[in-house]
């Protein structure tokens, strides 16, 4: 280690990465880590097609429907900020086996509720599981990997997450077209996710603690022999040395206290770049398309049973982007990335939008070419902004506020999608695909320019070394910003 201030600790090199029992047993803690994903995107998707039947059978109005389907959101938003902050003293590993248990009681509340109001808290019980999981699963995933492959390792999560909504999406259709006609049928849809949440217990009882999180409550020897499971003998030491440096500079005790966030104008302002990351992300619309993608495509001209099997197109090219993103995030800069997807964002929109207004209604042609559209926007945002949102985040705050950063912006993804997933009915009501579209045009033409200026670079980066830059300020530069996107793209291809 060598220091250039006071504070600042500049990492040490590391050995190189090397394959064996290791590597292996470190894709394994991913696997059964990212069941969380798994339950994350199923819970969130399979209320497009079981709404109907939940309906009809519980007698809800419009305005419960709306209750019922934000419940999830607003208690994810809660679960964020709140069990993300519980796992910086709990510890990861513990925090994810809790949100398997809240995960398989809010399953089994709903699938057993007789009314409205136990499903409600079924929902919200679900939702705590879902923003709990959308904040710890990518720390603990960031903080297990090492830096060369932190994207594509903490990326994987994201894949699982839309593979899980995929599955609802099939699940749906082939229940609502095959037994629709039974009488709660719904609750067999919202069963289905109490196996993952059993497995994802089971598989957590014999996975490791954070590294990173040991280290910073002081327990070195844990901290090694859990790297050494995971690394080689030499690299392992070597990452233990860099992050107890690291955590030693930092430059306060108060290592997750509000205030000490506030007295450091970096720290607000890594902050702020990861709310606007989190709140851009929802921005794009979505998930205005994976709760009401029923909605839209028959707004667009597809009959109700046509439309929910049309649904599963924009589920099938989710998972091929996540693929994609997964191949990208370790070769690709960060910044390119995210501006390059909200770039073709926008364009999407604006063509949902031009086709809605020239293609008139009625036309053979109207469903098919909004479906493909839709299609490309649903690809665009899983191969360039999805995968890099989670992934950004878990990686861009320092150690001391990671999990209060994370839960910080993810509080703020969540409550910007339960609020859009309120008004997004009125909003199509109101100004049809036209107008909706258009207005998600303009939003994402901004994201464009606020990443363009605002957005840090992590790729090839450690943990560490993206920490020292977060501390100092030196890797908000925007210049400096620029000339390592022609490094990241251009030198290293």
């Amino acid at each position: 280690m060598t220091s250039n201030s006071p504070h600042t600790i500049v990492p040490g090199p590391l050995p190189p990465l090397t394959k064996g029992a290791h590597s292996r047993r470190l894709g394994l803690v991913a696997t059964i880590a990212t069941l969380g994903g798994l339950l994350f995107g199923y819970d969130t998707g399979v209320i497009n097609g079981a709404l109907l039947p939940m309906s009809q059978e519980l007698g809800l109005t419009t305005v419960t429907e709306g209750i019922v389907t934000s419940s999830l959101l607003f208690g994810a938003a809660l679960g964020a900020v709140s069990i993300g902050r519980l796992s910086d003293g709990w510890g990861r590993r513990r925090t994810i086996i809790l949100l398997s248990v809240i995960f398989f009681i809010g399953a089994i509340a709903c699938v057993l509720a007789p009314g409205f109001e136990l499903l409600l808290v079924g929902r919200i019980l679900l939702g705590l599981g879902v923003g709990g999981a959308s904040t710890v699963v990518p720390v603990y995933l960031a903080e297990l990997a090492p830096y060369e492959i932190r994207g594509s390792l903490a990326g994987r999560n994201e894949l699982v997450i839309v593979s899980g909504q995929l599955a609802a999406f099939v699940v749906n259709a082939i229940i609502g077209n095959v037994w629709g006609d039974i009488e709660g049928i719904w609750r067999v849809m919202l069963a289905v996710a109490a196996i993952p949440a059993i497995a994802l217990f089971i598989g957590m009882l014999r996975m490791p603690e954070s590294p990173r999180w040991l280290i910073s409550k002081g327990h070195y020897a844990d901290a090694l022999a859990v790297l050494t499971t995971i690394r080689s003998p030499e690299r392992a030491m070597a990452e233990v040395s860099n992050i107890k440096s690291s955590l030693s500079a930092a430059p306060t005790k108060h290592k997750s206290e509000l205030r000490s966030i506030l007295a450091n104008k970096w720290l607000v302002r890594v902050i702020l770049v990861g709310i606007a990351v989190a709140v851009f992300q929802q921005l794009t619309g979505i998930n205005s398309i994976l709760y009401y993608g029923q909605v839209v495509l028959t707004d667009a001209g597809f009959s109700s049973s046509a439309a929910l099997i049309a649904n599963i197109a924009p589920g099938i090219i989710s998972v091929i982007g996540a693929v994609i993103a997964l191949k990208m995030m370790d070769r690709v800069s960060r910044r390119f990335t995210f501006i390059t997807g909200y770039t073709l964002t926008t364009l999407c929109h604006f063509l949902i939008g031009i086709s809605a207004t020239l293609i008139p209604e009625g036309s053979a042609a109207r469903p098919w070419v909004l479906l493909v559209l839709i299609v490309a926007f649903v690809g665009s945002m899983q191969t360039f902004l999805n995968v890099a949102t989670w992934v950004f985040l878990s990686e861009i705050f320092p150690l001391r506020i990671r999990a209060l950063g994370m839960g910080i912006s993810v509080l703020c993804l969540w409550t910007t999608n339960a609020l859009l997933s309120l008004v997004f009915p009125s909003l199509i009501a109101a100004l049809g695909i036209t107008g909706s579209f258009f207005g998600f045009a303009a939003v994402n033409a901004v994201a464009v320019v606020v990443m363009a200026f605002f957005l840090p670079e992590t790729r090839g980066k450690s943990l560490e070394e993206v920490e020292v830059g977060v501390e100092t300020g030196a890797i908000f530069y925007t210049k400096a910003a620029s000339a390592e996107d022609t490094r990241l793209n251009g030198h290293e291809g």
